[in-house]
């Protein structure tokens, strides 16, 4: 099912990018007002309205308004239509997830904008490369631009805007798996565009947002409720093209709870706004997802047909993303088919598009398509080459995500500490105000009596050197616990580090093993045997359990010694088991990671809960878990 989600996660981004959206005018309305225009401000505007309008139903043709607003703008040096004309290339771009054109064209749009004093796209054009700049993964960076934005909303009394950035500013947290802080930027948000009359599809883009967190989370019936909020203001307000996107959510959502017939209901209601309104992007993407739940259904010749009519009159302007998602999508359902040519063609033009554009997520994907194929013809040995390259890269995506989190917590507690240092100056500042306002009291209360003077001073310079005091007691605890958050996250990319180096040499030894089978049939047994005896021997490495256990030590306080100290015969064995119970591992992932059967595991478990001395009625988990 994961792979559903990244053609669902391509539709579902849309609206993160699009900062402007707003409800569109149809196309042929916007050529008979181009033709009655008297100035070429009037054109340029109109011309923008088409851009718009084009952009998710022919980005192609939105690029070509976009520089035709350019050209004009240029001729009459209009500053406002040079802005607009870059921020509306950029935007198609975007759809077409072609994003570094996009950045720079946001980037001259800004440029004109400061160049002719204006603020015009100025907030957009920033939302937007932040935006951009959290897909690649730069999510500190980008939620600053968010803020920057966000001030910039709250000056100029912007609070519809305001909402808006609340709302992309919580969709980098949930980018990041952060649904905490994500689930309270999106409520933040509602909070502001609730009490905003106008442009109430704002709200629906937060509902939408939600919907995709509680569907990651897996909180469907939360999930199809906010999806319906949606539907409702962008049916109020007549916006078709999010009618047909949410249309498609609520789909993906029937999917994942195998409800097909519901699924497909939703799919083709998208799909009839789609070809009323002849929104070729949503179409394709809806298409293709009607497609994967025809296949999980078994309808796999219908589906295929589907798949195809999803790309009929897209190529030239679909995402290069969604076109590798396509492509072993197809060529897993042509395996299916046991259309073996038909599917290799697909399924290898995906790897080598993913491959030769660095897209790591789609390689894997694409990858463990084809695995799965081999497999269905009985190609053990290729499935199991694709497998074993599929696992590299997962691998390697992991580390990577790793590395930014710990750049990213080192940022996050580097500026903490600033604003703790500021925050800690601004009350001694304000502790120096009191004394002078103490000095002023003395004045007043000298004819009173100096024993008051002496006693109400002292009590509020006592009271405000502990308020310092305690705050610079929290501000150190905190930097204590980022410290710890930063060590132990790179404890982690280290054993995680050492570990891909051990497992890539063992697969590129297996893999010459595999290349001799191939080359030399005739070796097949002496080989198999060899390769058999290299997973065993990777298997139960005792070179990574020895780095496991140090890593497991540092992190969990020297977890071995406490047992030894209990008992000090406590063998190595027994030490694993403890150290994998304590890290809350079924008795099946136990036998599995160990080798050995469930059963034995079991013994294990209650010979070391003998050698602890715990009783009957005491839970080994529980005593582990308090060491």
């Amino acid at each position: 099912m994961n792979c559903i989600k990244h053609l669902v996660f391509l539709l579902i981004s849309i609206n993160s990018l699009l900062f402007s959206q707003e409800p569109l005018v149809k196309s042929d309305s916007l050529g008979e007002l181009l033709k009655q225009s008297k100035s070429y401000k009037d054109s340029v505007d109109i011309l923008a309205q088409m851009a718009k309008y084009q952009m998710y139903n022919d980005s192609r043709e939105s690029i070509a308004l976009a520089n035709l607003i350019l050209s004009i703008s240029k001729n009459n040096n209009y500053g406002n239509g040079l802005s607009d004309g870059h921020f509306l290339k950029a935007n198609a771009y975007g759809a077409l997830q072609i994003m570094d054109s996009a950045m720079l064209n946001y980037q001259e749009a800004i440029r004109f904008s400061k160049h002719f004093d204006s603020n015009r796209n100025l907030a957009s054009a920033m939302a937007n490369i932040s935006v951009i700049e959290g897909q690649n993964g730069n999510y500190l960076k980008a939620i600053k631009l968010m803020d920057t934005v966000a001030k910039m909303n709250l000056a100029e009394k912007d609070y519809l805007n305001y909402g808006v950035t609340l709302n992309n500013r919580a969709y980098h947290f949930y980018e990041q798996g952060d649904y905490v802080n994500a689930m309270r930027g999106f409520k933040a948000a509602l909070n502001v565009l609730d009490t905003i009359p106008r442009d109430i599809f704002r709200q629906g883009d937060v509902y939408r947002n939600i919907a995709k967190l509680n569907y990651q989370e897996k909180d469907f019936e939360d999930a199809l409720s906010y999806l319906n909020k949606a539907n409702d203001i962008y049916e109020k307000v007549d916006d078709y093209l999010f009618q047909s996107y949410v249309w498609s959510d609520i789909g993906n959502v029937y999917l994942e709870l195998k409800q097909y017939d519901n699924a497909i209901e939703s799919y083709k209601k998208g799909l009839t706004i789609c070809e009323d309104y002849g929104f070729k992007e949503s179409r394709s993407l809806s298409l293709g997802n009607l497609a994967i739940a025809l296949r999980d259904q078994g309808k796999l010749e219908e589906a295929l047909n589907n798949f195809y009519k999803s790309t009929k009159n897209t190529e030239h302007d679909e995402s290069m993303a969604n076109r590798i998602v396509h492509e072993y999508h197809v060529g897993y359902t042509h395996a299916l088919l046991n259309n073996k040519d038909s599917a290799l063609f697909h399924l290898n033009r995906a790897i080598s598009w993913s491959d030769s554009l660095g897209q790591a997520n789609e390689l894997k994907n694409a990858l463990e398509f084809r695995s799965k194929s081999y497999a269905l013809w009985g190609m053990e040995i290729n499935a199991l080459e694709d497998l074993l390259k599929m696992n590299v890269i997962k691998d390697s995506i992991f580390n990577t995500k790793k590395s930014k989190q710990i750049e990213q917590l080192q940022t996050l507690y580097e500026t903490e500490k600033k604003e703790a240092e500021i925050a800690l100056q601004k009350e001694e500042i304000n502790t120096l105000n009191e004394r002078a306002k103490v000095d002023t009291l003395t004045k007043g209360l000298y004819a009173g009596g100096m024993f008051t003077f002496v006693t109400v001073s002292g009590l509020l310079f006592f009271g405000f050197r502990q308020r310092i005091k305690k705050n610079k007691i929290e501000r150190e605890k905190q930097e204590a616990i980022y410290q710890q958050e930063i060590e132990h996250k790179q404890k982690e990319l280290a054993s995680q580090t050492l570990h891909l180096v051990q497992k890539n040499t063992f697969i590129q030894e297996l893999m010459e093993n595999l290349e001799n089978i191939k080359n030399s049939p005739e070796k097949f047994k002496m080989e198999f045997r060899r390769i058999v005896m290299l997973l065993k021997k990777e298997n139960a490495s005792d070179k990574d359990w020895e780095v496991f256990k140090s890593y497991f030590a540092d992190v969990h306080n020297d977890f071995d010694q406490k047992l030894k100290t209990i008992y000090a015969d406590i063998s190595e064995k027994e030490i694993r088991l403890a150290a994998f119970l304590r890290m809350n591992l079924t008795t099946k992932e136990i036998a599995a990671t160990l080798n050995v059967l469930p059963d034995s595991i079991l013994k294990s478990k209650y010979r070391l809960k003998k050698k602890l001395g715990l009783d009957k009625d005491t839970d080994l988990n529980q005593f582990l878990n308090t060491l």
